[in-house]
Parts: structure tokens; sequence; C-alpha cells
């Protein structure tokens, strides 16, 4: 199963790092990321792959929602399956 995270905010120094390190911890792959730096706002979209995530799948999107509060991002996690359906057309 995967997931796709988004994050936005501020730019700053670290905040892949810090997300990918929460991925980790939480044993969740990155599967693909794509970023970008509008003057100083930051933009990050990450599929990942939710098969080996340590804990249910609620308290990662908590988790992730918890650091980018305490970075100043908002961090949003949402399931494939609901990320496809909100986007199938």
């Amino acid at each position: 199963m995967k997931a796709v995270v988004t994050v936005t905010g501020k730019d700053s120094v670290g905040i892949i790092a810090d997300v990918s390190r929460e991925c980790s911890e939480w044993g969740v792959n990155i599967i693909d990321i794509s970023q970008s730096v509008l003057r100083e706002y930051f933009a990050m979209i990450m599929l990942v792959d939710i098969d080996g995530i340590k804990g249910s799948f609620g308290d990662f999107v908590d988790g992730m929602s918890r650091l980018g509060d305490g970075k100043g991002l908002r961090i949003s996690t949402m399931h494939e399956d609901i990320f496809n359906t909100m986007h199938h057309v």
C-alpha cells in the first residue's frame, strides 16, 4: 500500500532530512519525491510505501502532522486509495 505526503511552508534547512527521518522511524519507505522552492516557500510531495509501517496508519498521519506543527510546516498524509478516489474524474 502507498500514501501521498505533502509538505508546505516557509523554506528552511533540513526539511527533507526531518521528513525522511520521520518516515524511516515509522518504517515507511520513500518511493518518489518531488520538491521545489518558490522564493521563500517550500513545497514537496512524496509517494511512500506503507507496507512495513510500525504502528497504525492513523498514528503515522498524526506523527507527520505533529512534525509539521513543530517545524512551522503543514504536512498532510493521505492513503493512496483516498487520493485516487478524490482525483478520479
